[in-house]
């Protein structure tokens, strides 16, 4: 039995989509409020808008920035208003939560901008091993993006897959 070695997977029609594809290639930039504080403890409105003034914003730019109270602290919606005003200004993208969670949230951002589109009638794979261990939530989403267009859905690798879901029809 001579001759070419025949890729089988490539010649199905499968498209494999791995969400190692999907993670952000930078850790965020962090940046902790709780010194803009009173006494560690609320935000006085006055002092509050004095640190954000005075900040240098220069750092942030084209940079991914996790924000975030590491204080047991009440802060009010136009504290990261006024901060994302900052940021934006520097081409910054932020995320409003602790740094740990950025990872989540930006795959998350990458789920939502699919095309559901392109994977109209196609038969898909969500690999099922990566470099990172993403929450349930994530593979929930984006099934919940793909079913409603996939003829199937699958988990793991391509020489052993799970189904997920099946086009009936």
């Amino acid at each position: 039995m001579e001759g070419p070695i025949e890729n089988k997977v490539a010649k199905s029609g499968l498209i494999t989509l791995d969400l190692d594809d999907f993670l952000p290639s930078e850790k965020p930039l962090e940046l902790d409020i709780a010194p803009w504080l009173w006494n560690g403890l609320a935000l006085k409105e006055k002092d509050f808008r004095a640190s954000v003034k005075d900040h240098d914003w220069s750092s942030y730019a084209d940079k991914a920035v996790a924000v975030f109270c590491s204080e047991d602290a009440i802060i009010p919606h136009w504290a990261y208003m006024l901060i994302a005003t900052q940021l934006t200004e520097v081409n910054a993208t932020p995320f409003f939560g602790l740094p740990k969670n950025y990872t989540t949230w930006y795959v998350n951002q990458k789920v939502d901008a699919l095309n559901p589109a392109d994977y109209a009638d196609a038969r898909v794979i969500l690999k099922g091993c990566g470099k990172e261990a993403l929450p349930y939530s994530v593979y929930a989403d984006i099934t919940r993006k793909l079913t409603p267009v996939v003829k199937s859905l699958m988990f793991g690798e391509p020489c052993s897959t799970v189904p997920v879901f099946k086009r009936k029809g």
